[in-house]
């Protein structure tokens, strides 16, 4: 990968953290503090995994399941403020020693 690509890569992984943060802080109810952390590109680009923190704790899988859920409404969300390829994004608790799996559609 050239380093051209390199930074577009991680431009677009840092777009997609910062409109994840609007949206979730838009459509996220008041059970839980949900904060993103970062964005992460894998799978050649064709995979991106943002990385939540939730407070408190014990509702880390709610707020995973809710992301889960909004999942196309978030790909909606991005089409219309970042103009760029859409990757697959998958939520992930960040350091999730306890609920650190993808939440799946």
């Amino acid at each position: 990968m050239n380093p051209g690509s390199k930074q577009k890569d991680a431009r677009a992984t840092e777009l997609i953290a910062h409109e994840a943060a609007q949206f979730i802080a838009r459509e996220a109810g008041t059970e839980s503090l949900i904060t993103v952390t970062r964005a992460q590109s894998v799978a050649h680009g064709d995979r991106v995994l943002v990385f939540v923190s939730v407070f408190p704790i014990e509702k880390a899988r709610a707020a995973l399941n809710f992301l889960e859920r909004q999942r196309e409404a978030f790909s909606d969300h991005l089409k219309k403020h970042a103009r760029m390829r859409l990757p697959r994004i998958d939520f992930m608790l960040d350091n999730g020693e306890q609920l650190g799996e993808p939440a799946k559609s």
